[in-house]
């Protein structure tokens, strides 16, 4: 469902045919959006919005990468949701991203439908990604437990979506996060990880 609110959007990317075609993606999904673009983040922090709901940032810029400048954009702008804009699926960047100010993440090879997803879920305050840390340590948000605990039970991706009401790909995109967090390579494993953790019964 679009929300008939507006969404204030700056795409920060110094791929210009990218940049472009993405902000006509998110105005077209989104139209009450309203969309800035910046080539680096030095353009970024010129932006003239007083307030931002969503910075989507690609981690590798020329000049001050994404990583480098996400400090500055949440000191400009405190409350938006950073969501990084990667090609690259590097757990520790992911991380490192998270420490600095990062909401979660958003693969450049996703569906432009998966991209919009994303916007709405960090603007409603939802992570999109399955990692989120607190108190210095990395942990799974409430979602992406319930996905383990369904998961836990042999229930597989469709059914999952089905029971929690979630698309194929968003449980898909859960559980490649839940086995990157428990660092195992099957749905077997992460069980069997997860409840020695104690992360479920």
């Amino acid at each position: 469902m679009i929300p008939h609110q507006t969404i204030r959007i700056l795409i920060v990317d110094d791929h210009a045919m990218f940049r472009g075609g993405l902000g006509l993606i998110i105005e077209a999904a989104l139209p009450n959006s309203l969309v800035w673009e910046a080539a680096t983040l030095e353009e970024a922090l010129r932006c003239p919005a007083d307030v931002l709901d969503i910075v989507l940032l690609d981690i590798l810029l020329t000049g001050l990468s994404g990583l480098e400048g996400l400090a500055l954009l949440k000191q400009r702008w405190p409350l938006t949701q950073v969501l990084m804009l990667s090609s690259q699926d590097d757990l520790q960047v992911q991380r490192t991203a998270l420490e600095r100010g990062a909401s979660g993440f958003v693969s450049k090879a996703e569906s432009p439908q998966a991209i919009v997803q994303a916007i709405l879920q960090a603007a409603q305050g939802e992570l999109r990604n399955g990692l989120s840390l607190a108190d210095g340590a990395a942990r799974l948000t409430p979602r992406q437990c319930q996905v383990l605990d369904l998961l836990s039970l042999g229930l597989s991706n469709k059914h999952i979506a089905q029971k929690m009401s979630l698309s194929h790909n968003t449980v898909r995109r859960h559980v490649q996060d839940i086995l990157a967090f428990l660092n195992v390579s099957s749905r077997t494993e992460a069980a069997f990880e997860a409840r020695r953790q104690g992360l479920i019964g």
